[in-house]
């Protein structure tokens, strides 16, 4: 199984794409680079997933639909997919994801996960945030998180217009 990567430019930054047996397994932000040396640079590879990043920052799109490969505890992996779970525009404090994946005493645990998603901006752990409703964490910075929120939140506003 060769892993493939890329490189993208976004209006967050560059992006580090990876994927295997055509599954995107891992988005983050530089200087996360391959940790193999058997794995081989394919832009080609990863035409589905810059378009429809492309599209997400133009404000076009809320929601993803990509094939994803994460690698994780079971624990993690709820995480992971009660993440995607929560709405474009919105967020969700670090207890109602515990709450969500059956372990409500275990938001620190849910902080440490999110803190470990593979796969940043599809599976969204920019939409958690404390209990206080400050922002607190996020592995590409808080300017970035501030500014993935900051972009879904005036497309939502601009969505709801429309209705």
């Amino acid at each position: 199984m060769t892993t493939y990567f890329s490189h993208l430019a976004s209006p967050v930054g560059d992006l580090f794409l990876a994927k295997a047996n055509g599954a995107l397994s891992r988005l983050s932000f530089p200087p996360h680079e391959p940790v193999d040396r058997a794995w081989r640079r394919d832009d080609g590879a990863f035409r589905d997933e810059a378009r429809q990043l492309a599209e997400y920052f133009a404000g076009e799109r809320e929601r993803f639909d990509l094939e994803l490969a994460p690698r994780g505890t079971p624990f993690q992996l709820a995480v992971w997919r009660a993440l995607r779970a929560i709405p474009f525009g919105e967020t969700a404090t670090y207890g109602a994801i515990a709450e969500r994946v059956g372990r409500p005493s275990a938001s620190r645990a849910v902080g440490a996960a999110n803190g470990q998603n593979p796969i940043a901006i599809v599976v969204p752990c920019h939409r958690v945030i404390g209990a206080s409703g400050a922002l607190v964490g996020f592995g590409g910075g808080l300017p970035r998180k501030r500014w993935l929120l900051a972009h879904e939140s005036r497309r939502q506003a601009t969505f709801a217009g429309m209705r």
